[in-house]
């Protein structure tokens, strides 16, 4: 066994009489990094020299031995025994070289009509359709949490917010609903990064396809892709369906940040809407009395880690010509970092949403001040003929009169409404007192997307659909890939 075959196995060198300086191999080598490409480099080898084989463009005891080797090594990468040459420049290199130690000069014959430019670019997706639908699982995970909290807590009142400032008074399944609305949007963006990357590029060569009669088709059936990519020089450097997985997870992030920073707000003495329990909250090192929210903190933080990502992979990809460039080896640490975080802050999410502790009691009394359903009375007048615009001005003037005095909305007497709002009748004042408290202000929204008891109880049940879609949509994706590693293995 030479030198180079015990350490070091590089694809290329034919061309070269010197080598290469130490400190280059070390700055360009990208083992590290696409390692975690190991399992997919190896299927689609696997794959590769199948079709190899059955095209008669490998000799058939070359594609035996071959393919022999390669679900062994599948086999070994899965249990995580696979033996891993640290030197190596890559990964491709990495499984080659193995190969080369294991069955020798037949090896050579695997990289016939491929490049290392479409076998990242297929590796990599095959990585990132695997990735859309783990995050998917644990997207609907959270959202399960959610619609448990929504239905079990769900009837407290509290107000809603603009501008930070109470606002309306709302159900909390209402207010739960918003960010599983959010969530499943997030759903609906994973799935079409799903279907983005759902593109085979192997076949392309390095830049302009292969001069051997390959079978695409079969290989993307083996593999368990969708389409093949229709331009050889744009599939080698198309790192679109990274940049629509990685802007999910960085959507995904915001919207979990947005919720984690509100779960912070009402934490606090001022607010006290929520409890963190002693599952989901740490202590000062210095102040006994403290109970931090540190796991929706650092959801929160993080959302900004996940968003740089998102700009190094731009900024990466936005000089490149057409083609491949070694830049493009930048593209995998972004999304694998986005990824791992989104996933670890997924987890902890649904952790806080089942153990947070709601305060109802807080909530409501939060209802009491700040006229948070005066727009019942524009909406009363405008019921009784007056423009808008005019049943807000006289409102305002209500709410005017109230404050002047320090007294609610629902403290006003009959002979106050009747000089204020001359317009409304006895039944009209009447019908406007049951308005004006928390539970008839919100009943009275009773329209789609409402937050009246009823449409709620609408909401939550399509929202629970949508979740039981999701969840089945996940469990058959992973028995496709469940069936494409039966039929590679054999």
């Amino acid at each position: 066994m030479t030198a180079e075959q015990r350490s070091g196995y590089r694809m290329w060198g034919g061309r070269f009489a010197g080598r290469l300086d130490p400190r280059v191999a070390r700055f360009t080598a990208s083992l590290p990094v696409d390692l975690r490409l190991l399992p997919h480099d190896l299927r689609a080898s696997l794959a590769h020299a199948g079709m190899l084989t059955d095209r008669g463009i490998i000799p058939p005891e070359a594609g035996r031995q071959i393919g022999a080797a390669l679900r062994t090594m599948v086999e070994e990468a899965g249990a995580g025994t696979f033996p891993v040459d640290e030197s190596a420049e890559d990964v491709h290199t990495l499984i080659e070289g193995e190969l080369s130690r294991r069955i020798g000069e037949a090896a050579g014959w695997l990289h016939v009509a491929r490049s290392r430019n479409d076998q990242v670019a297929t590796a990599f997706r095959m990585w990132s359709k695997e990735a859309a639908v783990a995050l998917t699982a644990r997207v609907a995970a959270l959202v399960e949490a959610l619609l448990e909290r929504a239905a079990g807590d769900g009837e407290a009142l509290l107000p809603a917010y603009t501008h930070l400032q109470r606002a309306q008074p709302t159900l909390l399944a209402h207010h739960l609903l918003a960010y599983a609305a959010m969530l499943q949007r997030d759903v609906e963006r994973l799935r079409r990064a799903h279907e983005a990357a759902d593109l085979l590029p192997l076949g392309s060569g390095a830049a302009v396809g292969v001069s051997h009669p390959i079978d695409r088709e079969a290989v993307a059936a083996a593999l368990g892709f969708a389409r093949l990519s229709s331009n050889s020089l744009d599939a080698t450097g198309d790192r679109d369906f990274a940049v629509e997985l990685l802007s999910a997870v960085t959507l995904l992030m915001i919207h979990l940040s947005r919720w984690a920073g509100e779960l912070v707000l009402w934490a606090t003495a001022e607010f006290r809407f929520v409890e963190f329990t002693d599952s989901i909250s740490t202590g000062s090192s210095i102040m006994p009395q403290k109970r931090n929210p540190d796991p929706a903190e650092l959801i929160r933080g993080k959302a900004g880690r996940v968003l740089g990502d998102l700009v190094a992979l731009l900024t990466t990809l936005k000089g490149l010509p057409a083609g491949y460039g070694l830049d493009l080896q930048e593209d995998k640490p972004p999304v694998f970092d986005a990824v791992d975080t989104a996933s670890d802050a997924l987890e902890a999410a649904a952790v806080v949403a089942r153990e947070v502790r709601f305060r109802p009691d807080q909530m409501r009394r939060a209802l009491e001040d700040g006229f948070v359903t005066a727009t019942e009375i524009s909406d009363q007048l405008t019921r009784r003929g007056l423009p808008f615009r005019e049943a807000h001005r006289r409102a305002g003037e209500v709410v005017r009169y109230a404050e002047e005095r320090e007294a609610s909305l629902g403290q006003l007497g009959p002979a106050e409404w009747s000089t204020l709002l001359p317009e409304l009748t006895a039944a009209d004042q009447a019908d406007l007192a049951a308005r004006l408290t928390p539970e008839g202000a919100v009943a009275a929204k009773d329209t789609q997307g409402g937050a009246a008891p009823g449409r709620v109880r609408e909401a939550l049940a399509a929202a629970r659909r949508l979740l039981a879609a999701a969840q089945e949509w996940v469990r058959e994706r992973e028995a496709e890939a469940r069936r494409r590693d039966e039929r590679l293995a054999g």
